[in-house]
């Protein structure tokens, strides 16, 4: 099986990756034979989590802040000095904001939309030279856009934009997978449920409110850590080198 799933020689970025998925995801990158690099917005988190998961294997912090186009370019331009290709993005950086209807902000919509979207394509952007010298016809490069089942379901929970930013997401994902197939990279979309991570503590902290939670999940429980970077792994290895334009959900069934 190590062959199939091994990703020794490879490098990846992970955005958003100190904490909750794109750290679950780092981690098993790492154990994977993948070297890393973390990127997030808070540089003390971002190196804290490089640090706790090197033992793993190669782990590198670079702290940006990827909600505006001159954040992007620079992190592109430092990570440029460091990597002359890529083999795997992970776009996992992402927000959402709730209030009631009548009391929704447009600074809430325009935030949330402006990270799970615009910054996901200026990421794609910055980033596809070094994904183009990563990529073979044998070894296409992947691009791993984290959307949710926000995107495919109604269910809001009064974050308006979330749902919405998502489904935007999903088909940009779609619209680069086709453009950039003959160009050998890959694009697919993760679409999360429930997972443990700082946008479901909330409910995670209240055993009433997991308790409801889960009862409108099929599988009735959360998603774990092992599951979500087993299904990134697969993506991002020989295992998925076929597969693009796919938006998969991982969520106990809750999209049904």
């Amino acid at each position: 099986m190590p062959p199939y799933f091994s990703l020794a020689g490879r490098t990846a970025v992970v955005t958003g990756g100190s904490r909750g998925i794109g750290h679950m995801i780092a981690k098993g990158f790492l154990e994977a034979g993948a070297t890393v690099y973390l990127c997030a917005r808070d540089a003390q988190a971002c190196e804290a989590a490089a640090s706790e998961l090197g033992h793993l294997g190669e782990c590198h912090a670079l702290a940006a802040n990827l909600a505006s186009e001159d954040g992007i370019k620079a992190f592109a331009d430092t990570l440029g000095t460091r990597i002359d290709r890529l083999d795997i993005l992970v776009n996992n950086a992402g927000t959402t904001w709730g209030a009631p209807l009548e009391e929704y902000p447009a600074k809430g919509w325009e935030k949330v939309m402006q990270l799970n979207v615009t910054s996901v394509f200026g990421c794609i952007q910055q980033l596809l030279p070094l994904l183009r010298k990563a990529a073979s016809p044998d070894d296409p490069a992947r691009i791993i856009n984290i959307g949710s089942v926000a995107g495919i379901t109604s269910h809001g929970e009064q974050a308006y934009a979330y749902g919405p930013s998502k489904a935007a997401l999903h088909q940009l994902s779609r619209m680069l997978a086709r453009e950039l197939v003959e160009q050998h990279v890959n694009v697919n979309v993760i679409a999360p449920g429930r997972f443990p991570s700082k946008m479901t503590s909330f409910i995670a902290n209240d055993a009433e409110a997991m308790a409801a939670d889960c009862a409108h999940i099929p599988m009735k429980r959360w998603g774990r850590e092992e599951e979500m970077a087993a299904l990134a792994i697969t993506l991002a290895s020989t295992a998925g080198a076929y597969m693009t334009g796919t938006i998969i959900p991982i969520d106990g069934g809750f999209h049904l």
